[in-house]
């Protein structure tokens, strides 16, 4: 009888869920689904390849992006000019380089503050409920009301063009889906055991959403941010082909798009085709990436 009752102690004790794995056991099992996709490991390596072509590529390639020559423009690509020149004698090669250096940077800084700034939203709104909730979720459906091109290109327009506008601009949209993600895993994570243990114990609302919702929603902020991240690089394609992006002598890759489209009948393919291809690369990349983090931190594929 004692073996039994050991046996069934042992049973007890046992985790039966997820969410009370050990961190590492958590970590390995998100990191096994992760390498079990294909994909996902294409879209990281594309992604470190690209970052690693944007960053360390004029470490090895060094090309003037400051002033224009005139000289130079509209060349084919040749050994002297991989990719050929612009219309005003950029080497685009190098100038790839440089829009996607701002390119990037500009979609992870917004992506991050519109991640925190949502994050916070959801979880205060989905912890406190009531009028609090009510209140908040209507101004974030007030602004996904709007028409976000229409707005963001009048922003666009109405502020000084630079990376920091930009990124702010980009964010000021972006903070509305993690708002509704984590507002959703507030209002299941705030009835759980230990949120009403802490609650019990005096607990104040800060340290129940900062310990233990925002720990615990890990898995879907983690996500999100990919998804942010190629969201923040479209807009800023987006904004740059019409006309709204960094100004000259910076680049970014969809004022190099717009640029490129202009010549597309003159025959200049090497100003379409590349930057179009990163752009289109990058975007699946991250979105690959994002659809493996899901399924990596899915509770019902952890528990296997």
């Amino acid at each position: 009888m004692a073996v039994d009752a050991e046996q069934i102690l042992g049973e007890a004790t046992v985790p039966s869920s997820p969410l009370v794995r050990p961190p590492r056991k958590r970590g390995a099992a998100v990191l096994s689904v992760f390498a079990e996709n294909k994909l996902a490991l294409a879209g990281l390596v594309i992604i470190v390849l690209v970052v690693l072509f944007c960053f360390l590529g004029p470490v090895f390639y060094s090309t003037n992006q400051v002033s224009s020559n005139l000289a130079i423009s509209g060349l084919a690509p040749s050994a002297s000019h991989p990719l050929g020149t612009d219309n005003v004698g950029y080497d685009e090669l190098g100038r790839l380089m440089a829009g996607g250096q701002s390119s990037i940077e500009i979609g992870f800084a917004a992506a991050a503050i519109a991640s925190v700034l949502g994050v916070l939203w959801g979880a205060v709104s989905g912890y406190f409920g009531g009028i609090v909730d009510t209140v908040m979720m209507r101004i974030v459906d007030a602004f996904l009301a709007l028409p976000v091109l229409f707005v963001l290109l009048l922003m666009a327009a109405i502020v000084k063009v630079n990376a920091f506008n930009l990124t702010l601009v980009v964010a000021l949209f972006s903070w509305l889906v993690p708002a509704r993600l984590i507002r959703g895993e507030t209002l299941s994570l705030r009835t759980r055991e230990y949120i009403q243990a802490v609650r019990g114990m005096g607990g104040g609302a800060g340290r129940s959403i900062f310990l233990h919702v925002i720990p615990n929603a890990i898995g879907t902020i983690v996500v999100n941010i990919t998804f942010q991240v190629a969201d923040a690089i479209l807009v800023l394609a987006t904004l740059g082909y019409l006309g709204f992006g960094i100004p000259p002598p910076a680049a970014n890759w969809g004022s190099m798009l717009s640029q490129g489209v202009t010549y597309l009948y003159s025959g200049y393919w090497w100003l379409i085709y590349p930057v179009g291809g990163l752009i289109i690369l990058t975007v699946m990349a991250f979105n690959l990436v994002g659809d493996a983090l899901r399924d990596a931190f899915d509770v019902r594929l952890q528990r296997r």
